[in-house]
């Protein structure tokens, strides 16, 4: 086996968790972080399954895999997900074998999830890179809610009730990015992604004892 190749045995994958309240445009800066030349390189969207009805222009398989709550359930059953939780009325679940392939394979795995399943992926996947993602403003996040178009008005102040709270668990997150501009923001991510792995807490302690003698 070439060098070459037991390097890339020996890297493992990374899991980059993006959070943020609803609104806070997580899902915006996934889709320019997969965008280009880094899906040649092996980073992939982990898909979640969600109990929640398709909105316009969104394909199963592609934003979500959309299931009955009986299906989601019988998976549940199943040890199916990483983690799963009931978030603004629906059901939401990450598959556990994406990511493992992923960090088996190297790579990069990208997750959108809210707080609750942010904190399931770091205590399953204690490695994992997470981000936690902030609106400029409270008002720009209502005018973001809104825009969206894709909830009824008690649909959308429920979200934004939880939006306010979810807001607060920014402490829990190594990292924080506010969305003000989205391309800063994505530049922003690509930087912690990678100087993540210099961080000395994730260097191992032989490796620099070997260095310094």
């Amino acid at each position: 086996m070439s060098s070459n190749s037991a390097s890339k045995i020996e890297k493992p994958g990374k899991i980059v968790i993006i959070s943020s309240p609803s609104g806070g445009g997580k899902t915006s800066i996934c889709n320019v972080l997969l965008s280009g030349k880094r899906l040649k390189q092996g980073w992939k969207f982990s898909i979640s399954y969600t109990t929640r009805q398709k909105r316009n222009g969104e394909k199963k398989g592609r934003e979500y895999f959309f299931v009955t709550e009986k299906e989601f359930d019988r998976k549940v059953s199943e040890d199916f997900f990483a983690e799963h939780f009931k978030v603004h009325l629906y059901k939401y679940g990450t598959p556990r074998k994406p990511l493992d392939e992923v960090i088996r394979r190297g790579g990069v795995m990208i997750l959108d999830v809210d707080v609750q399943g942010a904190a399931a992926i770091r205590m399953n996947y204690p490695d994992a890179i997470s981000v936690f993602v902030l609106p400029p403003s409270i008002k720009e996040l209502r005018k973001r809610l809104r825009r969206r178009g894709t909830e009824t008005k008690e649909q959308l102040q429920i979200r934004f009730e939880n939006a306010k709270k979810e807001m607060r668990e920014y402490e829990k997150f190594p990292y924080t990015v506010i969305n003000k501009d989205l391309q800063r923001a994505v530049e922003e991510v690509l930087a912690i992604i990678t100087a993540h792995p210099c961080r000395t807490e994730n260097i191992k302690k032989e490796q620099i004892e070997k260095i310094i003698g």
